[in-house]
């Protein structure tokens, strides 16, 4: 079986070593250099219990698996290389500072309390307990004690290492032009040089899978990027934080390297990843809103990212309408956290021909076109 990936963010490196782990020959395609789009501007949050909406139980319930996976999935990667982040079970604390939020988080405790999640709803008093830097103005919060967070920039680079260790080919600044696709099966791909034979193509372009030329209009991804700007900060001494922070306007992530992760704006602009001066001040605003003492803290950098958005903000995994081409994509907020989960069902499917009834709702088949007549 030879197998070819495109896109080198967290997702298709995963895919990658698992693949090469199994001793399936694997050779992944990269336009620029792995982990230098979405998957390095996120934060790195695993936080399916903070994140879930009033009408994403199935996305919830997908999470959920994930973060149960990622235990297994890191001491895997821990057996292939060393220097893997740690899985930190810092939980996140939501909070609000009016009326309206605190109405919006008592809606969504309610909404926990009948998932049968582990929450609790506080006043800001006893939220201050927990993170003592907060504002006085919080007068609410929400804590979900079982999310957690990871190194995602580190994980980037162990899962590099790892695919290449065990005989992945990687191929960086080489842009995949189309799929070849003939008789309804795929038959490999073509970049700017090269055509390359594969018995299987997977997918894992992010927010340019619908670019890839050669896949039937029908069976491609709706997949369009979605720009979110992102602050790193230095933590110091004045402003030690212990776990994940959250408002309705923005998120706080310490990391183990000292420093903090504000983000992040939504914004449809295309492809254009600029950060600008509106979208810092909007997210400091914010960030200051709930902890003032972040104003002093030093600026390391601001940059700004392409989410993977499908038609239905849920993910894309699973093989489409062509034979032996399968899509890994459109992860949008949550590509980091649905690592585990769409690594080890997808590769299964791959190699065993098992189908997960975990990725029912999340197939490309949703998507596809009637044929014209």
């Amino acid at each position: 079986m030879n197998i070819g990936i495109i896109g080198g963010g967290v997702i298709g490196l995963s895919i990658g070593w698992q693949l090469a782990r199994r001793g399936v020959e694997v050779t992944l395609f990269e336009r620029h250099r792995v982990g230098r789009e979405a998957s390095r501007v996120a934060a790195g949050m695993l936080a399916p219990y903070a994140e879930v909406g009033f009408e994403e139980i199935e996305l919830m319930e997908l999470g959920q698996e994930s973060l149960r996976l990622y235990p297994r999935f890191l001491d895997e990667l821990s057996e292939d290389v060393r220097g893997v982040p740690e899985f930190d079970q810092c939980g996140t604390l939501m909070v609000g500072i009016d009326r309206d939020d605190t109405e919006r988080l008592k809606r969504l405790y309610d909404f926990r309390e009948e998932l049968k999640l582990t929450v609790e709803l506080i006043t800001g008093t006893e939220a201050r307990e927990r993170e003592p830097l907060l504002s006085p103005k919080v007068v609410s919060a929400v804590w979900l004690p079982d999310d957690a967070q990871i190194d995602n920039r580190q994980l980037l680079k162990k899962l590099r290492e790892a695919f290449v260790g065990h005989g992945g080919v990687l191929k960086e600044e080489s842009e995949v032009k189309s799929v070849q696709v003939a008789g309804g099966s795929v038959q490999g791909l073509t970049t700017a040089s090269s055509e390359w034979p594969f018995d299987i193509v997977v997918l894992a372009a992010g927010s340019w899978s619908q670019q890839i030329e050669g896949i039937p209009r029908r069976f491609r991804p709706p997949i369009r990027p979605v720009k979110g700007q992102i602050i790193t900060l230095k933590k110091t001494g004045d402003c030690p934080l212990k776990g994940i922070v959250r408002s309705p306007r923005m998120y706080l992530v310490p990391k183990e390297d000292g420093t903090m992760r504000l983000g992040a704006t939504t914004e449809e602009k295309g492809f254009d990843k600029t950060p600008t001066a509106g979208g810092q001040k909007e997210l400091l605003e914010d960030g200051w809103e709930v902890i003032p003492s972040i104003y002093d803290l030093p600026l390391v950098e601001t940059t700004a990212g392409l989410r993977p958005a499908s038609r239905d903000h849920a993910p894309v995994i699973g093989e489409s309408g062509v034979g032996g081409l399968y899509y890994a994509t459109g992860h949008y907020r949550h590509g980091i956290l649905m690592t585990p989960v769409t690594v080890y069902t997808l590769v299964e499917e791959i190699t065993e021909g098992g189908k997960s009834d975990l990725l029912h709702p999340f197939r490309p088949r949703r998507f596809e076109q009637a044929p014209k007549e």
